[in-house]
C-alpha cells in the first residue's frame, strides 16, 4: 500500500511553539519562516509553488494572485492569523477555489481594552508625566504645573463602527458612566437598547450618578459633539463597497471635532489621512490622538507624525492591540488567535463540516464554494 503522503505547510511567521506542535503532533510538516520580518514575495511564491496543501499568513504578506495561483491545484488552504484579510486576493482565491480563514472574534475584547487604555493614557497624558519623572524634571506638586489631562469618566464618547470590536468598546465606556454616541453605517438598535436597559439599572442602583446618552446619531453629528472619537471600522476603498472608509477622516472630519477633543485608532491606518492629523494636531484643532495602526507599517521615518512638536499630543504604537499573551498564543480557538488560525486550517485539510467551506466557521470567502464541491 502506498504511504499517504503528509500534509505540508509553510507559516510566514511564527505564531507559537505550541500551535506549531499542535500540527507536527497531527502528522503535518511544517515549516516556519524563522525571521522576524516577513518573507519576500519570491520565497512565498516558490514554496506555494513547491507544492504545500497550507499557507499561514498574516497581515504583512502580500497574498495576490500572482500567489494563489502558483497553488493551483495544490494549495488547499490560506490560514490567516489576523482579523482582516485585506492582504488576501479575495476574487483570485474564489476563481482558484481556495478557502481562506482568519482569526476574527478572539481578539475582539483585547483590541477593544488597548483602545480604552491607550485613550486614557493620551488624555490623561500619562507619557508626559512619567518623561517628567525620568528627567528628573520633577520638583514640587503644584494644582495645576507643569500641565493638566482630561479625564474619561463622564465624558462623552463617539464610537464609530459598531462591529463587535465597536460593541466592547462601547461595553467599557458605560462603565467609565461615559455617554456613548455610536455611528455605522448600518446601526444595531437592539445592542443600544440592550446598552440602554444596563445603563438604567445602574442608575437606579446607584452605581451611576446620572442616565447616560447612549444612541446611534449621525457620522458628523458624532464627530462635533464627542470628546472622544473612536474608529472601529474595517478598510474599504473607494469602488469596493457603498461605505468606503480610507481617509474617512481628513482635513473636515477633524475640523468638525472639538479643540479639546482626542482621535484614537486601533482599526486600519488608511482610515485617517495622516498629514491632515499632523496638521490638526500642530494647529490645534484637536487636542491629541492615539494611534495603533498607520497608512504605511512600519512608519516611515519621514512621516509627519514623526514631528517633534507632537511628542506631548500624540501616541504612537507599533499595531500592538491584540498583543495579549493568551489572545495572541492560546492554542484554544475560543481564546487565541494561534488557535483559532490552526483551527481553521485543519477544518479545512481534515474535512470537518461534511468538506464544505461554508459550514466552516473561520472560512471568510464562502461565497466560492455556493453551489460546487470542493
Amino acid at each position: 500500500m502506498e504511504r499517504k503522503k503528509p500534509v505540508r505547510v509553510f507559516a510566514t511567521c511564527d505564531i507559537g511553539q505550541e500551535a506549531i506542535d499542535v500540527l507536527r503532533r497531527r502528522g503535518y510538516e511544517v515549516e516556519v519562516y524563522p525571521e522576524p520580518t516577513p518573507p519576500p514575495k519570491d520565497l512565498i511564491i516558490e514554496k506555494v509553488k513547491s507544492g504545500i496543501d497550507a499557507l499561514i499568513t498574516t497581515l504583512r504578506d502580500p497574498i495576490d494572485e500572482e500567489v494563489i495561483a502558483a497553488g493551483a491545484g495544490t494549495l488547499k488552504v490560506i490560514a490567516q492569523y489576523a482579523v482582516g484579510v485585506d492582504n488576501i486576493d479575495r476574487r483570485a482565491a474564489n476563481k482558484y477555489k481556495i478557502p481562506f480563514t482568519n482569526t476574527a472574534e478572539v481578539l475582539t475584547e483585547t483590541t477593544a481594552e488597548f483602545a480604552f487604555f491607550i485613550m486614557g493614557a493620551v488624555a490623561r497624558k500619562l507619557y508626559s508625566a512619567e518623561k517628567l519623572v525620568d528627567e528628573g524634571k520633577w520638583k514640587t506638586w503644584h494644582p495645576y504645573l507643569p500641565f493638566l489631562g482630561d479625564e474619561v469618566t463622564g465624558r462623552t464618547i463617539a464610537v464609530i463602527g459598531t462591529g463587535r470590536i465597536g460593541k466592547a468598546m462601547a461595553k467599557k465606556c458605560l462603565g467609565f458612566d461615559m455617554d456613548i454616541l455610536c455611528y455605522d453605517a448600518y446601526p444595531d438598535e437592539d445592542f443600544i437598547e440592550r446598552l440602554r436597559r444596563v445603563a438604567e439599572v445602574r442608575h437606579r442602583e446607584g452605581l451611576s450618578g446620572r442616565q447616560q446618552r447612549i444612541e446611534y446619531v449621525a457620522f458628523d453629528r458624532a464627530l462635533s459633539e464627542a470628546d472622544f472619537v473612536s474608529l472601529h471600522v474595517p478598510l474599504i476603498m473607494p469602488g469596493d463597497g457603498p461605505t468606503p472608509t480610507y481617509h474617512l477622516i481628513g482635513e473636515r472630519e477633524l475640523k468638525l471635532m472639538k479643540p479639546t477633543a482626542y482621535l484614537i485608532n486601533t482599526s486600519r491606518g488608511p482610515v485617517v489621512d495622516e498629514q491632515a492629523l499632523a496638521r490638526a494636531l500642530l494647529e490645534d484643532w484637536i487636542a491629541g490622538a492615539a494611534l495603533d495602526v498607520f497608512e504605511m507599517e512600519p512608519l516611515p521615518m519621514d512621516s509627519p507624525l514623526r514631528d517633534p512638536r507632537l511628542e506631548h499630543k500624540l501616541r504612537k504604537y507599533p499595531h500592538f492591540a491584540s498583543a495579549g499573551r493568551a489572545t495572541r498564543l492560546s492554542t484554544d480557538p475560543h481564546v487565541g488567535m494561534a488557535g483559532r488560525c490552526i483551527q481553521g486550517l485543519i477544518d479545512v485539510i481534515e474535512g470537518h463540516y461534511g468538506g464544505d467551506p461554508r459550514k466552516m466557521p473561520y472560512v471568510v470567502n464562502k461565497e466560492a464554494f455556493d453551489g460546487h464541491e470542493q
